[in-house]
């Protein structure tokens, strides 16, 4: 009794406040403030948040499942509300992070060069796309569909509608996401883990194909790749939206299993689904492989050779 009535009490071995405080700090903040993968879940979180606040409001003013090909209206009203919540999540990062809004992919010179460029590289890789599955008999096309200035409404209603798209894919995947998981894990992990997302956030699309969801992972990737060599989004932003708008509305074709209502072309595919892309589209097609590789090869002649470039 005497021993232990003797024992002061800082023998005793306690936590204190400050350890904690500081162990934790450890676990959430790093030497560039909040640690990336912590960064990620709160955008990811964030996101989906004003997502489905937003959600109930939209399916207020039109109904969100409409049967038969889409149309324009519709995606535009989701599509514009996609992006406004991916930048507002982007925002708030931003705040966080003292950063600015557009320094995640959006910053740089010859932004409208670079969309342009991009949108003209879309249209014509899936113009040779389609040449080559129209020349093999996988594509047929059943004629004209739109003519006069209904023809030209619904083009530009699905111009815009593409940019749109294009606007809220690479943002949310290839945006802020990318950017922070290049920090905490390397610009090539990230690019591979998102591409990955980027292909099964297609699932939900009911005529994909699982060729198709490799195919859009390997588009996704590439779309890292013009991110590495222009540093910007612009490019991947004008080729994803040519590309749409050259199957949703002149082609006639499906988008990743998406047919949309209002397009110059009919058509339909024609043989193996595997070689003509069936519900999917072109880009569901055996042929987009090699495809890709040449996408991929033509972005490291031009800008890698030549400029050296990196992210």
């Amino acid at each position: 009794m005497d021993n232990l009535s003797q024992t002061k009490p800082h023998d005793l071995t306690e936590t204190s406040p400050s350890s904690v405080n500081g162990a934790l700090r450890r676990i959430f903040v790093g030497e560039h403030g909040i640690r990336a993968g912590w960064s990620a879940l709160l955008f990811v979180a964030i996101y989906l948040i004003l997502n489905a606040a937003g959600a109930p409001a939209l399916g207020r003013l039109v109904s969100l499942e409409p049967k038969g090909p889409l149309p324009p209206t519709l995606v535009f009203l989701q599509e514009s509300c996609d992006v406004l919540v991916v930048f507002l999540a982007t925002w708030v990062m931003a705040r966080i992070e003292n950063r600015q809004l557009f320094s995640f992919g959006y910053a740089g010179d010859h932004k409208l060069v670079r969309l342009a460029s991009g949108v003209t590289w879309g249209l014509l890789v899936l113009s040779a796309l389609v040449g080559v599955l129209w020349k093999s008999h996988l594509l047929v096309f059943d004629g004209l569909s739109l003519t006069g200035l209904t023809a030209w409404k619904y083009a530009l209603a699905w111009a815009l509608v593409a940019l749109l798209v294009g606007m809220f894919e690479e943002s949310l995947l290839r945006g802020y996401l990318q950017y922070t998981l290049s920090r905490g894990i390397g610009f090539w992990w990230a690019a591979l883990l998102l591409s990955v997302a980027f292909a099964l956030w297609h699932i939900r699309n009911g005529g994909e194909s699982l060729l198709g969801l490799l195919v859009v992972g390997l588009g996704g990737f590439v779309f890292c790749l013009s991110l590495w060599y222009t540093k910007s989004l612009w490019w991947a932003v004008g080729f994803h939206a040519g590309w749409d708008w050259g199957q949703s509305y002149l082609y006639g074709t499906p988008d990743s299993g998406l047919l949309a209502e209002g397009h110059l072309f009919s058509s339909h595919p024609s043989g193996n689904p595997l070689w003509s892309g069936g519900t999917t589209g072109p880009e569901g097609s055996l042929v987009m492989l090699p495809l890709v590789v040449t996408m991929a090869t033509g972005m490291w002649i031009w800008w890698g050779r030549k400029r050296g470039a990196h992210l």
